[in-house]
Order: structure tokens, then sequence, then C-alpha cells
């Protein structure tokens, strides 16, 4: 038979890892700031943060990882660590479509941990004049959900913004039913972002067809009108119901089970190959017969996988288009460069975004 160890001998176990845990934390710390002595002493001004380093440090954890504990919260524990580690070293602000409590919000966290000093901005267009005017470090922006497709604002605002690309982040967005209410029945109106609507479009028709529907800013905003009114509710995230202390009357009520919304940063930093990373460009091509398969040859002819692209009015004339492509790779590997290369004589315009590391998932 197993002998069972007592509960006095394994608490005092735990107690002992606790204290090592503690010291090599400290020990971590103390190394990020001989980091931050070395970077100013080669004359490093900007943000110490790195979008490549870190990518690469979870991706290790992840392989290094044996369990019981699961990857995801192996890395979701040294994301925060890592995170900690930087605000000593120089904390840093990072804009998001607020106010507090949205998605773009979990995704700042997600992604920077939550040490960094979160801003909120009204709109798309003030997150990226924020991270422009130098008064934020990095912005967190939405770029695209699994249900309702591209985000358009993001995407103009893109094509002329002098912003990087520098990540992602993908969060999964269960959507949730928050008001005073007791009831459904007591329900009128409902109050969401225009893309939150549309991704619970088949609940609201079966569960609230008489609730008018009103698209607001953000899904925190939309919590923040439910709270002064008894007959209205909002979609949105369980952390924005925290936040204005309401009530969650339905959870999960998106459409579709595995409804994703893929969110980018973007800041002046640039991002260095990893080895599993994204590029994303932005081309116009001329109105003609063939110009789109001239486009996209480049990067059949050079090996490269193309993961996405999605059109945009180019706003210069009648039926004229951008379009934006993700493709596998950094523009610096060696056939992401060809294909960039021959892609550029054959356009009449072409900028790149970024290139940065993937999702870590």
């Amino acid at each position: 038979m197993t002998s069972i160890i007592p509960l006095s001998e394994l608490r005092e176990k735990i107690d002992a890892i606790d204290a090592q845990l503690l010291q090599l934390m400290n020990q971590r710390a103390e190394c990020a700031l001989e980091v931050a002595k070395t970077k100013l002493a080669q004359g490093e001004t900007g943000t110490f943060y790195r979008p490549d380093r870190e990518s690469l440090v979870l991706r290790r954890i992840k392989e290094l990882n044996q369990g019981p504990l699961s990857d995801e919260t192996a890395m979701r524990f040294f994301r925060e660590l890592m995170s900690a580690c930087l605000a000593l070293e120089k904390p840093l602000d990072v804009a998001f479509l607020g106010p507090e409590g949205t998605f773009t919000q979990q995704a700042a966290f997600k992604h920077f941990g939550h040490a960094v000093k979160t801003i909120p901005a009204a709109t798309i267009n003030d997150i990226f004049n924020s991270v422009e005017s130098g008064s934020c470090q990095f912005g967190v922006v939405p770029v695209e959900n699994s249900t309702e497709g591209v985000i358009s604002h993001t995407l103009d605002r893109l094509l002329h913004s002098p912003l990087n690309i520098c990540g992602e982040v993908e969060i999964r967005v269960h959507q949730n039913l928050i008001s005073q209410a007791d009831k459904l029945a007591d329900i009128t109106e409902v109050y969401s972002h225009s893309q939150s609507l549309a991704q619970c479009r088949q609940w609201l028709s079966n569960h609230l067809p008489h609730a008018v529907q009103t698209a607001v800013s953000s899904n925190a905003e939309a919590v923040r009108l439910a709270a002064s009114n008894p007959h209205a509710a909002a979609i949105a995230g369980i952390a924005a119901a925290e936040v204005y202390e309401l009530t969650v009357l339905e959870k999960n009520i998106e459409d579709e089970a595995n409804n994703t919304t893929r969110f980018i940063i973007i800041g002046e930093q640039t991002s260095a190959p990893t080895g599993k990373d994204k590029t994303t460009l932005v081309v116009s091509t001329s109105n003609q017969a063939g110009a789109l398969y001239k486009t996209l040859e480049p990067f059949a002819s050079a090996g490269v996988d193309m993961l996405n692209i999605e059109s945009r009015p180019s706003r210069q004339g009648l039926w004229d288009y951008v379009f934006f492509i993700d493709i596998e790779g950094h523009s610096e590997d060696a056939k992401v460069a060809d294909a960039l290369a021959l892609l550029k004589n054959k356009v009449n315009m072409m900028k790149l975004l970024g290139s940065y590391p993937k999702a870590v998932f």
C-alpha cells in the first residue's frame, strides 16, 4: 500500500518551495534591473519591452513544461513575472478601447501582464493618436473577429499611420447579458458594441425579440449605461459586470461557440525574427484584369504561405481598392524578403505594416 504523507509534512514542504520561489523571483528581478542599466549604458532611451524576446521566453516555457500545470497556466505565470520585472526597468503605458472592463483591456493584460498601466481611449482612432503622440508606448486595437470579420476602423487607420504592428493576441470572447433586471421580461433595450450585437444576433432574436438594440462605443460603455436604466441590459464580458457591480443574467450568449477576437499591438518598435512570425502589409494595384493574381504570384513563387487577405476601399477613386495581406514569416527571412522584393515591382504601392511574433497560446 502507498503510504499517506502527513498533511503537516506536506505543508512544510510547500512553505519551503514558496520561499525558494520567492528568492528566485527576486533574483530574476535583480537581473532585470541589471539589464536596464546595461541598456541605458548602451544609449537606449525608449521602451525596454521586446516582443520577440518575450515570445521566445513563453514558447520555451511551453516546451519545458511537464505538468501537472497546464501550458496556459505556466505561461500566464511567467507572463506576469516578466510584466512585473519590466515594470521595475521602465513601466509601460498601454492605450486600450475603454472604459474599464472591455475585451480590449483583457487583451492588453493577456499580452503585457497586469504590471502595465492601461490607459482608456474612447475610440480606435484615439488609441492610435495616443501612441503616435508618445503619451503611450503601445496600443491594443481589435483587428478581426472569427464571427463578424475584420474591424474596418483599424484597417483604415493602419493605412495612414507611421506605427508598426509589433505583436498580436487572441481572446476567446464570451458574451454575457448583464443587467439590473431580475428577468428577461423586464428588459426593453439592449446596449452593446455593434460587433457584439452581431455576434449574439440569433440569441437576441430568440430570447429578446422585442427589445431595442442600441449600438454604443464599447461593451463596457454599454454596461455603464445599463447600470443607470433598470429596464436595460448590456452585452459584455464578465469583467465589465464586476466593474459596475451588475448581475450576469445569461452567460455565453454568443451564437458561435468558438467566437474569438484577434487584437494587434501597435507601437514605434520593430520586432526581430523569432522563427514563428507573421508579416502584415498593404498593397494597391491597378484596377484591371489579373491585377490581384500578379499581386499574389510572388508569394507562391517564393514559397511563402499567405494567411489572410482583406480588401478595403482606397478612398482614392471609385472602385479602387487596397489589399491587407498576412503572410507566414518575418520580413528579414530570406524567402519573405525575396517575395516582397518581387511584389514591390508589381504593385502601385506597398507598405509593410509590421513583422511580429505569432500569438502564443
